[in-house]
């Protein structure tokens, strides 16, 4: 007699000890846990798949993509639901933790936050390997995200298309004055009113509540924690502005502006076409301003001839883990063992839009 269960993938949960984030300067673990998806028939068979890495945004982690909420999805079922639908086929997804004391690690190398670069591509990536039945080549390996977690996916590809071959950038942070700018402000006022930035952090941790400003103003500390660690200055931070005036600090601005993936397109457009996907996407309406960055992004790829998917849809930032309807299958187009042997597909430039 048939059955009429559906058939389900299932997350396993593993622990990594990292180097990389060992004795890291705001005394975050290094012992994290990672959820991995298996694809149904994972169990039954003796296949490799195809590997996705999934990077959560700023204040995520990967344990909490698969949180259940209301009216949502959790990663796991939806992915679930894209197999049976046919449109995706079965590949593994790794979700790694990579959160800090302040919120996010933006996936990158700093003295302060630790090393989350090296802990991704170095550590996770071949513990992933190691442990599960992947196939383990660059061609068959592919990384999203949203927001930071898309801005963390773009970053690496474009450092490491060997690496990752494939890439879906949902609205990830890029032209750093037009999406982190107009919050410099906010974390000026907090610093105004608490005296200092630990006088800050000791505010904002101890507030049952953080609101949406508290969070936002934690945010741009957090971008300097990443992008401009000091440890001559306070708690180890340079600022992109004066903490008093609001003035420009002109010599760490240059410092941010390294990882704005605007200002490495030219520099990464080699590496950028060897990949297999070039996927990102943008809110006509999201609230940090970077449909303009996207825009830029996309033309000075267009001048550059490296080939890529854009598209705009009609929302802001919040709440858009659908699109994943989108990238998912384009991931798997260009990360499944066919596309290996049918050779690359460069993907059109085209207005794309959903």
């Amino acid at each position: 007699m048939a059955s009429n269960v559906e058939p389900r993938g299932r997350v396993v949960f593993s622990t990594i000890t990292s180097r990389a984030l060992r004795n890291n300067a705001l005394g975050d673990p290094a012992e994290r846990q990672l959820p991995v998806y298996l694809p149904p028939g994972y169990d039954a068979s003796e296949r490799r798949y195809p590997v996705l890495f999934a990077l959560a945004g700023f204040t995520g982690s990967g344990p909490m993509m698969l949180n259940r909420a209301a009216w949502g999805e959790p990663l796991d079922q939806r992915l679930d639901r894209l197999i049976r639908e046919r449109r995706i086929g079965p590949m593994i997804v790794v979700m790694p933790d990579c959160f800090t004391r302040y919120g996010g690690s933006q996936y990158v190398d700093s003295t302060l936050t630790g090393r989350y670069g090296r802990y991704l591509t170095r550590e996770i990536v071949p513990f992933v390997d190691r442990h599960f039945r992947t196939l383990a080549s660059g061609r068959h390996r592919g990384i999203f995200g949203k927001s930071s977690g898309g801005y963390g996916a773009l970053m690496h590809a474009m450092a490491r298309p060997e690496l990752f071959g494939a890439v879906a950038c949902h609205s990830g942070d890029m032209g750093f004055e037009y999406c982190y700018g107009p919050d410099f402000p906010k974390l000026l006022r907090q610093l105004d009113q608490h005296g200092s930035m630990r006088g800050f952090v000791r505010a904002f941790e101890r507030a049952p509540r953080k609101s949406h400003d508290l969070i936002a103003a934690m945010s741009i500390l957090a971008m300097a924690a990443c992008y401009s660690p000091d440890r001559r200055r306070p708690l180890g931070i340079a600022l992109p502005m004066d903490a008093y005036t609001g003035a420009i600090d002109a010599a760490v601005w240059r410092r941010w502006l390294r990882y704005d993936p605007l200002r490495l397109v030219a520099a990464r457009a080699v590496a950028l076409r060897r990949l297999r996907l070039l996927f990102f996407d943008c809110g006509r309406r999201d609230e940090f301003n970077l449909l303009w960055a996207a825009r830029q992004f996309r033309a000075r790829l267009q001048q550059l001839a490296v080939p890529h998917r854009y598209e705009e849809f009609d929302d802001g930032h919040m709440d858009i883990s659908y699109r994943l309807d989108r990238s998912l299958p384009l991931l798997w187009r260009a990360v499944r063992p066919e596309a290996a042997r049918a050779g690359r597909r460069r993907p059109g430039r085209g207005r794309g839009r959903a």
